[in-house]
Protein backbone atom coordinates (compact mmCIF):
# COMPACT_ATOMS: atom_id res chain seq x y z
CA UNK A 1 0.00 0.00 0.00
CA UNK A 2 1.34 3.41 -0.93
CA UNK A 3 0.55 6.79 0.66
CA UNK A 4 2.00 10.27 0.63
CA UNK A 5 2.70 10.14 4.38
CA UNK A 6 2.61 7.42 7.03
CA UNK A 7 2.04 8.74 10.56
CA UNK A 8 3.14 6.54 13.44
CA UNK A 9 0.87 6.88 16.46
CA UNK A 10 -2.64 8.25 17.02
CA UNK A 11 -2.03 10.26 20.15
CA UNK A 12 -2.60 14.02 20.12
CA UNK A 13 0.60 14.59 18.14
CA UNK A 14 -0.07 12.01 15.44
CA UNK A 15 -3.71 12.99 15.10
CA UNK A 16 -2.83 16.70 14.87
CA UNK A 17 -0.24 15.97 12.20
CA UNK A 18 -2.50 13.65 10.21
CA UNK A 19 -5.45 16.03 10.37
CA UNK A 20 -3.39 18.90 8.96
CA UNK A 21 -1.76 16.68 6.36
CA UNK A 22 -5.16 15.48 5.14
CA UNK A 23 -6.45 19.05 5.08
CA UNK A 24 -3.41 19.98 2.99
CA UNK A 25 -4.29 17.36 0.38
CA UNK A 26 -1.92 14.57 1.42
CA UNK A 27 -2.97 10.94 1.24
CA UNK A 28 -2.18 9.90 4.81
CA UNK A 29 -2.52 6.77 6.93
CA UNK A 30 -2.08 6.62 10.73
CA UNK A 31 -0.76 3.41 12.29
CA UNK A 32 -1.73 3.10 15.97
CA UNK A 33 -0.60 0.28 18.26
CA UNK A 34 -3.57 0.58 20.63
CA UNK A 35 -7.18 -0.19 19.75
CA UNK A 36 -8.22 3.40 20.49
CA UNK A 37 -7.04 6.93 19.63
CA UNK A 38 -5.66 9.48 22.07
CA UNK A 39 -2.46 8.04 23.52
CA UNK A 40 -2.11 9.59 26.97
CA UNK A 41 -5.51 11.25 26.85
CA UNK A 42 -8.36 8.91 27.71
CA UNK A 43 -11.72 9.23 29.43
CA UNK A 44 -14.60 7.30 30.89
CA UNK A 45 -18.03 8.37 32.12
CA UNK A 46 -19.84 7.99 35.45
CA UNK A 47 -23.44 6.79 35.63
CA UNK A 48 -24.53 10.40 36.28
CA UNK A 49 -22.85 11.60 33.08
CA UNK A 50 -19.73 13.17 34.56
CA UNK A 51 -16.67 12.61 32.38
CA UNK A 52 -13.55 11.27 34.10
CA UNK A 53 -10.18 12.08 32.55
CA UNK A 54 -7.63 9.29 32.92
CA UNK A 55 -4.76 11.09 31.17
CA UNK A 56 -3.85 14.70 30.36
CA UNK A 57 -6.36 17.32 31.48
CA UNK A 58 -5.30 20.93 31.94
CA UNK A 59 -3.67 23.75 29.99
CA UNK A 60 -2.68 27.41 30.26
CA UNK A 61 -3.04 30.44 27.96
CA UNK A 62 0.55 30.33 26.67
CA UNK A 63 -0.23 26.91 25.17
CA UNK A 64 -1.45 28.51 21.97
CA UNK A 65 -1.33 25.51 19.63
CA UNK A 66 -3.66 23.52 21.87
CA UNK A 67 -5.99 26.49 22.33
CA UNK A 68 -6.19 26.98 18.58
CA UNK A 69 -7.03 23.32 17.98
CA UNK A 70 -9.74 23.34 20.66
CA UNK A 71 -11.36 26.34 18.96
CA UNK A 72 -11.19 24.69 15.52
CA UNK A 73 -12.90 21.59 16.90
CA UNK A 74 -15.74 23.63 18.37
CA UNK A 75 -14.89 22.73 21.97
CA UNK A 76 -14.96 24.96 25.05
CA UNK A 77 -12.31 25.99 27.56
CA UNK A 78 -13.44 26.65 31.14
CA UNK A 79 -11.58 27.50 34.37
CA UNK A 80 -9.80 24.57 36.02
CA UNK A 81 -8.91 23.83 39.64
CA UNK A 82 -6.77 26.91 40.49
CA UNK A 83 -10.00 28.94 40.68
CA UNK A 84 -11.61 26.68 43.29
CA UNK A 85 -12.26 27.90 46.84
CA UNK A 86 -10.26 26.71 49.84
CA UNK A 87 -6.62 26.20 50.75
CA UNK A 88 -3.89 23.70 49.96
CA UNK A 89 -3.22 20.56 52.02
CA UNK A 90 0.24 19.41 53.08
CA UNK A 91 0.63 15.79 54.23
CA UNK A 92 4.05 16.06 55.85
CA UNK A 93 6.11 13.49 57.70
CA UNK A 94 5.19 15.16 61.00
CA UNK A 95 1.48 15.71 60.31
CA UNK A 96 -1.09 17.26 57.97
CA UNK A 97 -1.49 21.04 57.61
CA UNK A 98 -3.96 23.10 55.59
CA UNK A 99 -2.98 26.52 54.29
CA UNK A 100 -1.60 28.38 51.28
CA UNK A 101 1.93 29.75 50.91
CA UNK A 102 3.71 26.90 52.72
CA UNK A 103 2.20 27.27 56.18
CA UNK A 104 4.87 24.98 57.64
CA UNK A 105 7.62 27.50 56.79
CA UNK A 106 8.76 30.35 59.00
CA UNK A 107 8.26 33.93 57.86
CA UNK A 108 11.97 34.25 57.05
CA UNK A 109 11.86 31.07 54.95
CA UNK A 110 8.87 32.37 52.99
CA UNK A 111 10.83 35.56 52.29
CA UNK A 112 13.74 33.46 51.02
CA UNK A 113 11.33 31.49 48.82
CA UNK A 114 9.95 34.72 47.32
CA UNK A 115 13.48 36.05 46.71
CA UNK A 116 14.58 32.88 44.94
CA UNK A 117 11.37 32.84 42.90
CA UNK A 118 12.29 36.32 41.59
CA UNK A 119 15.88 35.28 40.89
CA UNK A 120 14.67 32.19 39.03
CA UNK A 121 12.30 34.34 36.94
CA UNK A 122 15.11 36.74 36.04
CA UNK A 123 17.38 33.88 34.99
CA UNK A 124 14.58 32.16 33.02
CA UNK A 125 14.00 35.41 31.11
CA UNK A 126 17.57 35.11 29.77
CA UNK A 127 16.86 31.70 28.17
CA UNK A 128 15.40 31.31 24.69
CA UNK A 129 13.04 28.30 25.02
CA UNK A 130 13.50 27.52 21.32
CA UNK A 131 17.30 27.72 21.54
CA UNK A 132 18.54 27.21 25.12
CA UNK A 133 21.83 25.91 23.70
CA UNK A 134 22.78 29.46 22.64
CA UNK A 135 22.73 30.77 26.22
CA UNK A 136 26.27 31.98 27.09
CA UNK A 137 26.22 29.92 30.29
CA UNK A 138 24.29 26.94 28.90
CA UNK A 139 26.83 24.26 29.80
CA UNK A 140 27.02 25.28 33.46
CA UNK A 141 23.27 25.79 33.83
CA UNK A 142 22.65 22.34 32.38
CA UNK A 143 25.20 20.62 34.63
CA UNK A 144 23.62 22.19 37.72
CA UNK A 145 20.60 20.56 39.30
CA UNK A 146 17.79 22.80 40.49
CA UNK A 147 18.62 21.68 44.02
CA UNK A 148 22.28 22.67 43.62
CA UNK A 149 21.28 26.10 42.29
CA UNK A 150 18.92 26.69 45.22
CA UNK A 151 21.67 25.91 47.71
CA UNK A 152 24.14 28.05 45.73
CA UNK A 153 21.73 30.96 46.12
CA UNK A 154 21.44 30.44 49.87
CA UNK A 155 18.15 28.53 50.03
CA UNK A 156 17.36 27.18 53.49
CA UNK A 157 16.44 23.50 53.78
CA UNK A 158 12.69 24.16 53.82
CA UNK A 159 12.83 26.08 50.54
CA UNK A 160 14.51 23.12 48.81
CA UNK A 161 11.93 20.90 50.51
CA UNK A 162 9.09 23.04 49.13
CA UNK A 163 10.38 22.82 45.59
CA UNK A 164 10.81 19.06 45.88
CA UNK A 165 7.23 18.69 47.16
CA UNK A 166 6.09 20.63 44.10
CA UNK A 167 8.04 18.32 41.78
CA UNK A 168 6.58 15.24 43.51
CA UNK A 169 3.08 16.63 42.98
CA UNK A 170 3.83 17.12 39.28
CA UNK A 171 5.36 13.62 39.03
CA UNK A 172 8.49 15.15 37.58
CA UNK A 173 12.01 14.20 38.67
CA UNK A 174 13.30 15.48 42.02
CA UNK A 175 15.02 18.89 42.06
CA UNK A 176 18.21 16.92 42.71
CA UNK A 177 17.86 15.18 39.34
CA UNK A 178 16.47 18.03 37.24
CA UNK A 179 18.70 20.15 35.03
CA UNK A 180 18.46 23.84 35.94
CA UNK A 181 18.62 24.76 32.25
CA UNK A 182 15.68 22.49 31.48
CA UNK A 183 13.58 24.07 34.24
CA UNK A 184 14.54 27.57 33.11
CA UNK A 185 13.62 26.66 29.54
CA UNK A 186 10.27 25.32 30.68
CA UNK A 187 9.33 28.50 32.52
CA UNK A 188 10.74 30.69 29.74
CA UNK A 189 8.18 29.06 27.44
CA UNK A 190 5.47 30.28 29.82
CA UNK A 191 6.82 33.84 29.95
CA UNK A 192 9.32 33.34 32.79
CA UNK A 193 6.91 34.01 35.67
CA UNK A 194 9.08 32.21 38.25
CA UNK A 195 8.76 28.78 39.79
CA UNK A 196 6.08 26.47 38.37
CA UNK A 197 2.59 27.80 39.03
CA UNK A 198 -0.74 26.06 38.55
CA UNK A 199 -2.23 29.47 37.75
CA UNK A 200 0.07 29.70 34.71
CA UNK A 201 0.24 26.11 33.48
CA UNK A 202 -3.00 24.47 34.56
CA UNK A 203 -5.72 27.10 34.83
CA UNK A 204 -8.14 25.85 32.13
CA UNK A 205 -9.62 22.60 30.86
CA UNK A 206 -11.83 21.46 28.00
CA UNK A 207 -15.41 21.38 29.29
CA UNK A 208 -16.31 18.49 27.00
CA UNK A 209 -13.28 16.50 28.19
CA UNK A 210 -9.65 16.68 27.08
CA UNK A 211 -9.88 13.22 25.51
CA UNK A 212 -12.71 14.56 23.33
CA UNK A 213 -10.07 16.61 21.48
CA UNK A 214 -8.48 13.37 20.30
CA UNK A 215 -11.81 11.68 19.66
CA UNK A 216 -13.01 14.55 17.43
CA UNK A 217 -9.83 14.43 15.36
CA UNK A 218 -10.05 10.64 15.07
CA UNK A 219 -13.66 10.96 13.89
CA UNK A 220 -12.56 13.42 11.19
CA UNK A 221 -9.78 11.10 10.03
CA UNK A 222 -12.06 8.05 10.01
CA UNK A 223 -10.75 5.21 7.86
CA UNK A 224 -7.30 6.77 7.66
CA UNK A 225 -6.47 5.35 11.12
CA UNK A 226 -5.41 1.73 11.43
CA UNK A 227 -5.72 0.49 15.03
CA UNK A 228 -3.95 -2.48 16.69
CA UNK A 229 -1.09 -1.97 14.21
CA UNK A 230 2.26 -1.69 16.03
CA UNK A 231 5.22 -0.72 13.85
CA UNK A 232 8.46 -2.71 14.02
CA UNK A 233 10.62 -1.29 11.22
CA UNK A 234 10.98 2.02 9.39
CA UNK A 235 13.16 2.51 6.32
CA UNK A 236 13.69 6.14 5.39
CA UNK A 237 14.90 6.88 1.88
CA UNK A 238 14.40 9.08 -1.12
CA UNK A 239 12.42 8.63 -3.30
CA UNK A 240 10.41 6.33 -1.02
CA UNK A 241 10.08 5.19 2.61
CA UNK A 242 8.74 1.89 3.91
CA UNK A 243 7.07 1.08 7.23
CA UNK A 244 6.60 -2.54 8.35
CA UNK A 245 4.16 -3.63 11.05
CA UNK A 246 4.37 -6.53 13.50
CA UNK A 247 2.29 -8.69 11.14
CA UNK A 248 4.66 -8.02 8.23
CA UNK A 249 2.31 -5.63 6.46
CA UNK A 250 4.24 -2.99 4.49
CA UNK A 251 3.26 0.64 3.92
CA UNK A 252 5.19 2.73 1.38
CA UNK A 253 5.23 6.53 1.39
CA UNK A 254 7.05 9.69 0.41
CA UNK A 255 7.50 10.64 4.09
CA UNK A 256 7.16 9.27 7.62
CA UNK A 257 5.97 11.25 10.64
CA UNK A 258 6.88 9.58 13.93
CA UNK A 259 4.60 10.50 16.83
CA UNK A 260 5.75 7.55 18.95
CA UNK A 261 7.09 8.56 22.39
CA UNK A 262 10.86 8.21 22.66
CA UNK A 263 10.64 5.19 24.98
CA UNK A 264 8.67 2.86 22.68
CA UNK A 265 10.45 4.36 19.66
CA UNK A 266 13.66 2.69 20.84
CA UNK A 267 12.08 -0.67 20.03
CA UNK A 268 11.48 0.30 16.40
CA UNK A 269 14.28 -0.50 13.95
CA UNK A 270 14.96 2.67 11.96
CA UNK A 271 17.15 2.79 8.84
CA UNK A 272 18.17 5.82 6.82
CA UNK A 273 18.19 8.37 9.67
CA UNK A 274 21.49 9.93 10.69
CA UNK A 275 23.35 8.68 13.75
CA UNK A 276 23.15 12.21 15.21
CA UNK A 277 19.35 12.34 14.93
CA UNK A 278 18.94 8.89 16.46
CA UNK A 279 21.40 9.64 19.28
CA UNK A 280 19.50 12.82 20.15
CA UNK A 281 16.21 10.91 20.31
CA UNK A 282 17.80 8.11 22.31
CA UNK A 283 19.11 10.53 24.97
CA UNK A 284 15.64 11.89 25.75
CA UNK A 285 13.87 10.64 28.87
CA UNK A 286 10.40 10.46 30.34
CA UNK A 287 9.47 10.77 33.99
CA UNK A 288 7.89 7.44 34.88
CA UNK A 289 4.60 8.04 36.62
CA UNK A 290 1.13 6.67 37.24
CA UNK A 291 -2.23 8.42 37.54
CA UNK A 292 -5.01 7.62 40.00
CA UNK A 293 -8.50 9.13 39.81
CA UNK A 294 -11.01 9.11 42.69
CA UNK A 295 -14.73 9.82 42.08
CA UNK A 296 -17.14 11.01 44.81
CA UNK A 297 -20.73 12.25 44.91
CA UNK A 298 -19.61 15.80 45.78
CA UNK A 299 -16.52 17.91 46.42
CA UNK A 300 -16.89 17.37 50.17
CA UNK A 301 -13.42 18.81 50.90
CA UNK A 302 -14.62 22.34 50.08
CA UNK A 303 -16.80 22.40 53.22
CA UNK A 304 -13.60 21.65 55.15
CA UNK A 305 -11.83 24.70 53.70
CA UNK A 306 -9.70 22.64 51.31
CA UNK A 307 -9.36 23.28 47.57
CA UNK A 308 -8.24 19.73 46.71
CA UNK A 309 -4.60 20.57 45.98
CA UNK A 310 -2.50 18.33 48.21
CA UNK A 311 1.18 17.46 48.55
CA UNK A 312 2.52 14.25 50.13
CA UNK A 313 5.99 14.19 51.66
CA UNK A 314 5.80 10.44 52.31
CA UNK A 315 3.61 7.60 51.11
CA UNK A 316 3.04 6.77 47.44
CA UNK A 317 0.96 9.66 46.11
CA UNK A 318 2.77 12.84 45.09
CA UNK A 319 -0.12 15.26 44.74
CA UNK A 320 -3.80 15.73 43.97
CA UNK A 321 -6.00 18.30 42.27
CA UNK A 322 -9.70 18.56 41.48
CA UNK A 323 -10.61 17.47 37.98
CA UNK A 324 -14.22 18.60 38.20
CA UNK A 325 -17.10 18.37 40.69
CA UNK A 326 -16.45 15.41 43.01
CA UNK A 327 -13.59 14.00 40.92
CA UNK A 328 -10.03 14.10 42.22
CA UNK A 329 -6.91 13.36 40.18
CA UNK A 330 -3.64 12.16 41.71
CA UNK A 331 -0.17 11.33 40.47
CA UNK A 332 2.37 8.76 41.64
CA UNK A 333 5.83 10.27 41.00
CA UNK A 334 8.88 8.43 39.61
CA UNK A 335 10.51 8.00 43.03
CA UNK A 336 7.46 6.10 44.28
CA UNK A 337 6.44 4.14 41.22
CA UNK A 338 8.32 1.01 42.31
CA UNK A 339 6.30 0.81 45.54
CA UNK A 340 3.13 1.32 43.52
CA UNK A 341 3.93 -1.37 40.95
CA UNK A 342 5.15 -3.89 43.51
CA UNK A 343 1.77 -3.92 45.29
CA UNK A 344 -1.30 -5.96 44.35
CA UNK A 345 -4.18 -3.98 42.78
CA UNK A 346 -6.48 -4.57 45.75
CA UNK A 347 -3.82 -3.57 48.28
CA UNK A 348 -2.68 -0.46 46.40
CA UNK A 349 -6.30 0.69 46.14
CA UNK A 350 -6.67 0.34 49.92
CA UNK A 351 -3.40 2.19 50.50
CA UNK A 352 -4.37 5.00 48.13
CA UNK A 353 -7.65 5.48 49.99
CA UNK A 354 -5.80 5.64 53.32
CA UNK A 355 -3.51 8.35 51.93
CA UNK A 356 -6.57 10.31 50.82
CA UNK A 357 -7.99 9.94 54.34
CA UNK A 358 -4.76 11.46 55.66
CA UNK A 359 -5.36 14.52 53.54
CA UNK A 360 -9.13 14.91 53.37
CA UNK A 361 -10.61 12.85 56.19
CA UNK A 362 -12.91 9.86 56.56
CA UNK A 363 -15.29 10.89 53.77
CA UNK A 364 -12.51 9.94 51.35
CA UNK A 365 -13.62 6.33 51.84
CA UNK A 366 -17.02 6.99 50.20
CA UNK A 367 -15.88 6.26 46.66
CA UNK A 368 -18.04 5.96 43.56
CA UNK A 369 -15.05 4.66 41.67
CA UNK A 370 -11.26 4.57 41.41
CA UNK A 371 -9.13 4.24 38.26
CA UNK A 372 -5.44 3.57 37.71
CA UNK A 373 -3.36 4.33 34.63
CA UNK A 374 0.22 3.09 34.82
CA UNK A 375 1.56 5.39 32.11
CA UNK A 376 5.17 4.84 33.14
CA UNK A 377 5.05 1.14 32.24
CA UNK A 378 2.43 1.23 29.49
CA UNK A 379 4.30 -0.40 26.55
CA UNK A 380 3.08 2.23 24.07
CA UNK A 381 3.94 5.16 26.33
CA UNK A 382 6.74 4.28 28.78
CA UNK A 383 6.44 7.59 30.55
CA UNK A 384 4.59 10.72 31.46
CA UNK A 385 6.03 14.22 31.02
CA UNK A 386 9.62 14.77 29.89
CA UNK A 387 12.51 14.32 32.29
CA UNK A 388 15.71 16.32 31.89
CA UNK A 389 18.50 15.31 34.22
CA UNK A 390 21.66 17.42 34.57
CA UNK A 391 23.54 17.34 31.27
CA UNK A 392 20.60 16.13 29.17
CA UNK A 393 19.71 19.41 27.46
CA UNK A 394 23.16 19.83 25.96
CA UNK A 395 23.43 16.10 25.14
CA UNK A 396 20.11 16.06 23.27
CA UNK A 397 21.17 19.29 21.62
CA UNK A 398 19.59 21.55 19.00
CA UNK A 399 18.21 18.55 17.09
CA UNK A 400 15.51 18.34 19.76
CA UNK A 401 12.15 18.64 18.02
CA UNK A 402 13.77 19.06 14.59
CA UNK A 403 13.18 17.04 11.42
CA UNK A 404 15.36 15.15 8.97
CA UNK A 405 13.17 14.97 5.84
CA UNK A 406 11.59 12.73 4.79
CA UNK A 407 11.59 11.63 8.47
CA UNK A 408 9.62 13.99 10.72
CA UNK A 409 9.37 13.76 14.50
CA UNK A 410 6.61 15.02 16.77
CA UNK A 411 5.13 14.25 20.17
CA UNK A 412 4.82 15.87 23.55
CA UNK A 413 8.43 14.95 24.35
CA UNK A 414 9.65 17.00 21.38
CA UNK A 415 8.64 20.25 23.13
CA UNK A 416 10.28 21.84 26.16
CA UNK A 417 8.58 19.70 28.80
CA UNK A 418 5.85 17.57 27.27
CA UNK A 419 2.19 18.27 28.01
CA UNK A 420 -0.71 18.26 25.57
CA UNK A 421 0.56 21.53 24.12
CA UNK A 422 3.81 19.85 23.14
CA UNK A 423 1.95 17.11 21.30
CA UNK A 424 -0.29 19.47 19.34
CA UNK A 425 2.40 22.08 18.69
CA UNK A 426 4.94 19.61 17.32
CA UNK A 427 2.33 17.55 15.47
CA UNK A 428 1.13 20.57 13.54
CA UNK A 429 4.70 21.70 12.95
CA UNK A 430 5.59 18.29 11.48
CA UNK A 431 2.61 18.50 9.13
CA UNK A 432 3.63 21.99 7.96
CA UNK A 433 7.20 20.84 7.34
CA UNK A 434 6.11 17.74 5.43
CA UNK A 435 3.63 19.64 3.30
CA UNK A 436 6.16 22.34 2.44
CA UNK A 437 8.61 19.66 1.35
Amino acid sequence: MRYDVVVLGAGLAGLSAARDLAAGGADVVVLEARNRPGGRVEQTVLADGRLVQLGGEVVGPHQTAYYGLVEELGLTLVPAFPDLPGEETWVLADGTQVGDEHPWMSGAEREDYARLDREFADLAASVDPDDPWSHPDAQRLDRLSVGDWLRERGAPLNVVRARDLSMLALSAESVERTSLLSDLRKEAAAGAPGFYSYDVWECERVAEGSATVALRMAEELGHRIRYATPVTHVKVARPGCAVTTWTGERFESEAVVSAIPVGPLRRVAIEGVSDERRASLDRQRHALAAKVVFAYETSFWEAQGQNGDAYWEAGVLGGTWVQREGIMSALVPPERLAAFLATSPAQIEAEMVEEMVQAFGERSRDLLGIWFRRWGVDPWTEGYITSWRPGDVMAVGPLHGKHEPPFYVCGSDQWVCGYMEGAVRTGRDAARAALSA
